[in-house]
C-alpha cells in the first residue's frame, strides 16, 4: 500500500486519484533522486492491478499475488550473465517484470523482449506491468526500440520508465508519459523509516536522516561509525583553521585523506567536512540548533562558531563546492586539498 512508502505525498495522492478513477495512462515517468522509493512506487501501482484483496484500490500487501510483485533475482552484471540482460527480468508473479541496465547501458535486446512480452494477454492478472529501471541509460536504439511500444501501447499493458536524470532521455519519450516528480524525503520521515526497521534509534536516527540527503536507500546503508570517524578528523580541521591556522597538522591531514589507505574517504571527507562548516556557518548566522546537521555535537559547533568569521566561513564553502566541481576533471587532489586547507587557515 502506498502508506507504507516515506514521503512524496503529493505523488501518492495523485495515483490513489488515478487509481479511483480508472484513468491510470498506460506509461508513466518516476523523475527524482535516487534512493527515494521511486521503484518501490512502482511495484505498488502494479499492485493495485494484481491484488486479489485490493483495498479501496491499492494492493492489500498481504496476498500472495502481492507479495510475488515485490521478488525479483537480477544476477551480478558480468560478461558471463549478459545475454540474461537482454531480457526481461520477472518477479515471481509473471506479469510483473522489468528492465535493468547491464552494467552502464541498457541493452537493445532487453527492449525488443519488452516489446515481445508486452503484447501478451496478462496470465493471471487484469494488466501486466513493466518497469524500465534507470530509463536514462537507454541507448539512442534501445530508446527508439522503446518508442514503438511508447506509441502504441496493448490495452492492457502499463510501462513504467524510472529516472534520477530525465534530462538524460529523448524528448519523444519524455512526451509519451505522464511525469511524476519525486523529491527528498524529509530527515523526520526518514528517521521514522529508520526507527520502525529498527536500523537505527533515537538520536542515531536522526543524526543519519540527516545526513541522507532525503534517500531513504542512503540512510538504510549508512555506515555511522566511518563517518564518526572521518567527521572526527574534518572536525579536527575546522577546529584548527578557527583557534589557531596550524598549517603543519592541515597538511599532514590532507596527506593521510590522499594516500593510498584514506583515498577511498576522500569524497565522502570533503562532504562531511562541509556538513561542519555549513552548521557553523548556520550558528554564527543565529540559525537555532535544530537547523544543523551534526545535531549531535551542536554544543562544539556552537562554541566555533562564537569564534569564526561568518564572511570565512562563506569563502570556505565556496571553496569547496568549487574543490568538488573540479572533481570531474583530472585535477591533482593532494594539491587542490592544500589549497584548501592553506586558503582556509589564512582567511
Amino acid at each position: 500500500m502506498f502508506a507504507e512508502l516515506y514521503g512524496n505525498e503529493d505523488a501518492k495522492t495523485h495515483a490513489r486519484h488515478l487509481l479511483k478513477i480508472g484513468r491510470v495512462p498506460s506509461s508513466f515517468l518516476l523523475a527524482g533522486p535516487e534512493g527515494i522509493g521511486k521503484r518501490l512506487f512502482a511495484l505498488e501501482l502494479a499492485r493495485a492491478f494484481v491484488c486479489t484483496e485490493p483495498i479501496d484500490g491499492e494492493g492489500c500487501g498481504q496476498c500472495s499475488a502481492c507479495g510475488r510483485v515485490m521478488r525479483f533475482v537480477f544476477p551480478e552484471p558480468t560478461d558471463k550473465t549478459k545475454d540474461e540482460y537482454k531480457k526481461v527480468f520477472f518477479s515471481e508473479h509473471p506479469d510483473v517484470g522489468s528492465v535493468v541496465p547491464y552494467k552502464r547501458l541498457i541493452l537493445v535486446d532487453a527492449i525488443r523482449d519488452l516489446e515481445r512480452e508486452a503484447n501478451f494477454r496478462p496470465y493471471e492478472s487484469k494488466a501486466r506491468f513493466f518497469i524500465v529501471d534507470e530509463a536514462d541509460k537507454l541507448n539512442d536504439n534501445a530508446a527508439n526500440a522503446l518508442l514503438k511500444t511508447l506509441e502504441e501501447p496493448p490495452d492492457s499493458t502499463y510501462l513504467i520508465l524510472v529516472t534520477s536524470r530525465p534530462d538524460h532521455l529523448l524528448t519523444t519519450i519524455r512526451s509519451r508519459c505522464q511525469m511524476l516528480r519525486f523529491t527528498p524525503v524529509g530527515a523526520e520521515e526518514i528517521a521514522r523509516c529508520l526507527s520502525s526497521k529498527s536500523v537505527f534509534q533515537g538520536d542515531e536516527a536522526k543524526l543519519v536522516a540527516r545526513h541522507a540527503s532525503g534517500s531513504i536507500a542512503n540512510a538504510m546503508s549508512f555506515d555511522l561509525e566511518k563517518f564518526r570517524e572521518l567527521r572526527g578528523s574534518m572536525l579536527g580541521v575546522v577546529k584548527n583553521v578557527i583557534t589557531s591556522g596550524n598549517i603543519p597538522p592541515l597538511l599532514q591531514m590532507s596527506e593521510s585523506m590522499n594516500d593510498a589507505k584514506g583515498k577511498e574517504d576522500y569524497e565522502p571527507s570533503i562532504d562531511v567536512l562541509e556538513s561542519v562548516v555549513r552548521d557553523v556557518w548556520l550558528l554564527k548566522n543565529a540559525a537555532g540548533t535544530e537547523s544543523v546537521t551534526n545535531i549531535d555535537i551542536a554544543k562544539d559547533l556552537s562554541e566555533l562558531a562564537r569564534s569564526a568569521d561568518a564572511r570565512k566561513l562563506r569563502e570556505w564553502l565556496a571553496a569547496i563546492n568549487e574543490l568538488r566541481r573540479n572533481f570531474a576533471s583530472n585535477i591533482n587532489r593532494k594539491v587542490a586539498t592544500d589549497a584548501l586547507f592553506l586558503q582556509m587557515a589564512a582567511g
